[in-house]
């Protein structure tokens, strides 16, 4: 599986991005989802994830509320609606793919990585 994310860019605070993350190599409807970002100077942390079939999302606190998994498995597209943006969502956002059902919050979990796009939020 070859996933790549887009839609990262600059945007102000209070604003809002939709990050895609396209599968290919193997029908999407097979694996779970998750979103992960690496902020500046800090460790990679889990966003969101999304089942198989997008029947169960999850989300970290900090993101709750603001963000959105989706996915369109006919077009093997994962999404991620992030609304009300705030400086420290900054970060270079990546999609990542496991085999269960149920994403999991934990990067050794996840077999395939895209390489990732940056948002930029200012203050």
């Amino acid at each position: 599986v070859q996933l790549q994310a887009s839609g990262g860019g600059f945007v102000q605070t209070g604003g809002s991005l939709r990050l895609s993350c396209t599968a290919s190599g193997r029908t999407s409807s097979t694996y779970a989802v998750g979103w992960f970002r690496l902020p500046p100077e800090k460790e990679r942390e889990f966003v969101a994830g999304i089942s198989r079939r997008g029947v169960f999302t999850y989300y970290s606190d900090s993101v709750k509320g603001r963000f959105t998994i989706s996915r369109d498995n006919s077009k093997n597209t994962i999404y991620l609606q992030m609304n009300s943006l705030k400086p420290e969502d900054t970060a270079v956002y990546y999609c990542a793919a496991n085999w269960g059902n149920s994403p999991s919050t934990e990067t050794y979990d996840y077999t395939y990585w895209g390489q990732g796009t940056l948002v930029t939020v200012s203050s």
